[in-house]
């Protein structure tokens, strides 16, 4: 199994594939100019303690602000950062802490009739607008202003593989794999509102780890937005491992809590 630090390279090649990384002393930038209120894509990250937090923090927002862009941090290893924190606090940056589950799949694969009304497809430039009106439709993903471009660089990018449902011939919903390095990720796994609690999750997931065995990786993983979802994924076979505690500071916009309802 992949340790915690192998864990973050996965998350770091995930974020590079939508925004450019320039390492730093005390740890990463995150910049994507085209995508300004896509936080995943704008942010400086931060694991490890740094003598000197003022210094992080004024270069972090010369570094956004020079580029029309709200400074934000995310942190791990609490912990370790209090100082940081402390001082992200007396430079009035908003503040969160957020639980992020980790899962991992056992591999088992359930053996189900797949259910008659419902048909799965890769996403092409055929059914393309069908997938993206449904992701630009999840508030959780940030809304059309976000998402649409997002999307646009995903579907263009080889390590994404990207799954549309359709339900009596109706596209309602999605979900992509993401692979590096023979680690894959479950991502963008989303419904329309009208279609939910038919189960229609559990098809795509069931068929999407099927992919996955196709691909011969050598994990597949999850990282659910709560506790709620988690259980969801943990119906399908896929073990939490892990609950990371990430800090997120921000200089203006809405905290991710008020993104997420």
């Amino acid at each position: 199994m992949m340790g915690k630090q192998d864990i973050f390279q996965l998350d770091f090649a995930y974020l590079e594939t939508f925004s450019k990384r320039t390492e730093t002393t005390w740890g990463s930038l995150f910049c994507n100019e085209n995508q300004p209120s896509y936080y995943d894509a704008n942010h400086a990250h931060v694991s490890d303690a740094y003598d000197n937090p003022q210094a992080i923090i004024d270069e972090v927002v010369a570094f956004y602000e020079s580029r029309q862009l709200i400074p934000r941090f995310y942190l791990y290893n609490l912990d370790s950062l209090q100082n940081l924190i402390a001082s992200l606090k007396e430079n009035q940056f908003g503040y969160e802490e957020l639980i992020s589950p980790v899962q991992l799949w056992d591999k088992k694969t359930i053996e189900k009739d797949q259910n008659e009304n419902v048909t799965i497809e890769i996403v092409t430039e055929e059914n393309y607008e069908d997938t993206l009106l449904i992701e630009c439709s999840i508030k959780e993903f940030g809304g059309k202003e976000v998402r649409e471009k997002a999307f646009e660089e995903e579907f263009n990018h080889p390590s994404f593989v990207h799954y549309l449902l359709r339900y009596k011939g109706v596209a309602c919903a999605t979900a992509c794999l993401f692979i590096n390095e023979m680690q894959a990720r479950l991502e963008s796994v989303a419904t329309l509102e009208e279609y939910r609690g038919k189960g229609l999750i559990g098809e795509l997931i069931r068929y999407i780890q099927k992919e996955a065995v196709k691909q011969e990786v050598d994990n597949l993983w999850v990282f659910p937005i709560d506790e709620k979802i988690e259980n969801v994924y943990r119906k399908y076979g896929f073990q939490s491992v892990e609950k990371r505690t990430t800090g997120h500071a921000f200089l203006g916009g809405k905290s991710i809590t008020e993104i997420r309802g």
